[in-house]
C-alpha cells in the first residue's frame, strides 16, 4: 500500500493527514490495444462503440463507507484541495465498481477563491459565501483567472496524478459549474429554494447579472483549459441551478454563456468532448437543444424516448435513470436501466443517473448499475434480434393474407 504523511492547509485548518491508497488492480479489467482511447471518450466523440459506457454523477460520495472514513474526519475543502485525499476519493468508486469514467473529486465552487470570492462548505448545510456579490463595484473588484497553476495548483496535481493512475483504463473527467450556477451561488451566498436575491437582481438590474456572468465565463474558459492540460479527457459543465430558470430565462442567462465556454474550449482543444448537464433541463428541452456541447446530460423528469425525439439524432445524450431507483430491488434497477438503454439506442449514449447518487444508496446497487452497462451490448443485440423476428413474423402474416 502507498502511504504518505503530509501537512495540509485548507480553509484555515492545518492538519497532518495520513493517506493510504492500495495499488490499482488491473487484473480484472479487459484492456484494449494501447492505441485505442477509452470507451467513454470514444462515445462522447461520436464514435461507434461495442457497448454503452457508464459513470455516475457524485459517484465519489457519502454512500460509500470508504468515503465516509474521510468525510467524517476532514472538512470538505481540505478533502477537495489536498491532492492525496482528493485522488483517493476519486479512485474509490473506480476500484469498487469499474465505471468507464473517473471524475476528479472537487466542487463547482473551487475556482471562486481565485477570483476573490471566498466560500466554505458547512457540513449538513452546504456552501456558504459570507460576502455575496450584489453590486457592480464588487464585480469590478474581482480578480481574473490569469494563472490557475499558481492560484489552484492542487487541481493540476490531482488531475495529472489521476490520469497516470487510471492509465487509459477509463476516461478521466473534469468539470466546472456553468456561469449561471456560479453567479447564482455568488449572489445568494447559499442555496435558496427561490433563488430570491439573484432573481431580484435579474428582474431589477439585469445588467449587473450579465456583468457577473461575463466575468465568470472568461474565468471558466481558462479553468476548463487548465483542467484539460492537467489531464482531463472529457469535461462536464454542471448547470446545477438551471431548474430555477424558465425557458426564456435559461435562453438569456444560462445557455449563451455555457455555449461560449464550449465554443472557446473547442477552438483550442478540439479533441476534448464537452458534456452539458442542466438540472431541470428536460423541462425546457427545446431550448437545451440549442446547446453546442458534444453530449447533453439529462435528468429523469422526461423519458429518454421523448428526449431523443426532441433533441434529434445529432445530439449524443447522457442519463437519465432516477437516482432513487438505486434504492430498489435488482429487478427494478434492471428494468429501469434496460428501458433507458433501449430508448436511447446502442450508439451515442452514456448511461448515468439523472442527478447525483443519493446518500444511503446501497453500494452493491451502484455496482449492479455499472454491471448492467457492461451487459448493454448484449441487451441491444437481443433487442435487435427480437425486432428482426417480429418483422419476419409480420411479413409472413402479410404473405398469408395475400
Amino acid at each position: 500500500m502507498q502511504s504518505r504523511c503530509l501537512n495540509t492547509r485548507s480553509s484555515g485548518i492545518t492538519a497532518q493527514v495520513q493517506t493510504r491508497r492500495p495499488p490499482v488492480s488491473r487484473s480484472s479489467v479487459t484492456c484494449k490495444a494501447a492505441a485505442q482511447d477509452p470507451l467513454l471518450l470514444r462515445v462522447a466523440r461520436g464514435e461507434e462503440a461495442e457497448r454503452t459506457p457508464v459513470w455516475l454523477m457524485r459517484q465519489a460520495g457519502r454512500y460509500m463507507a470508504e468515503f465516509r472514513a474521510y468525510s467524517d474526519k476532514y472538512p470538505f475543502r481540505m478533502r477537495s484541495e489536498t491532492p492525496d485525499i482528493a485522488i483517493e476519493l476519486s479512485m474509490q468508486p473506480w476500484r469498487a465498481f469499474k465505471p468507464d469514467g473517473v471524475i476528479f473529486f472537487s466542487d463547482i465552487l473551487t475556482p471562486l477563491p481565485a477570483l476573490g470570492i471566498e466560500f466554505d462548505v458547512i457540513k449538513g448545510k452546504g456552501p456558504r459565501i459570507d460576502d455575496p456579490i450584489r453590486s457592480m463595484e464588487q464585480i469590478k473588484a474581482l480578480k481574473t483567472l490569469d494563472d490557475p497553476l499558481n492560484s489552484l495548483p492542487f487541481v493540476h496535481e490531482i488531475l495529472s496524478s489521476l490520469r497516470k493512475e487510471v492509465d487509459g483504463q477509463a476516461t478521466l473527467l473534469g468539470f466546472v459549474g456553468t456561469p449561471w450556477t456560479l453567479a447564482a451561488y455568488a449572489m445568494e451566498g447559499k442555496a435558496d429554494r427561490d433563488c430570491k436575491q439573484t432573481k431580484m437582481i435579474m428582474f431589477n438590474n439585469p445588467a449587473l447579472l450579465h456583468a457577473l456572468l461575463e466575468h465568470l465565463t472568461t474565468a471558466l474558459i481558462t479553468y476548463v483549459g487548465y483542467q484539460i492540460e492537467a489531464g482531463a479527457q472529457v469535461v462536464q459543465l454542471f448547470d446545477s441551478w438551471a431548474h430555477h430558470l424558465s425557458p426564456e430565462q435559461f435562453a438569456e442567462f444560462s445557455l449563451p454563456y455555457a455555449n461560449r465556454i464550449t465554443e472557446a474550449v473547442r477552438a483550442k482543444y478540439p479533441h476534448v468532448p464537452i458534456i452539458f448537464h442542466a438540472n431541470g433541463g428536460t423541462g425546457k428541452l427545446d431550448v437545451v437543444a440549442g446547446s453546442n456541447a458534444d453530449v447533453i446530460g439529462l435528468d429523469w423528469s422526461t423519458s429518454m424516448r421523448v428526449c431523443r425525439q426532441t433533441l434529434g439524432p445529432q445530439h449524443k445524450v447522457q442519463g437519465n435513470v432516477d437516482p432513487m431507483v438505486l434504492f430498489g430491488t435488482q429487478e427494478v434497477i434492471e428494468a429501469e436501466v434496460k428501458r433507458v438503454l433501449l430508448e436511447a439506442g446502442p450508439q451515442g449514449h452514456i448511461l448515468n443517473v439523472g442527478h447525483g447518487v443519493v446518500q444511503g444508496t446501497p453500494e452493491e446497487n451502484v455496482g449492479y448499475f455499472c454491471e448492467l452497462a457492461r451487459q448493454s451490448g448484449k441487451i441491444h443485440q437481443e433487442q435487435q434480434q427480437q425486432q428482426q423476428q417480429q418483422h419476419a413474423a409480420n411479413g409472413q402474416l402479410v404473405g398469408a393474407a395475400v
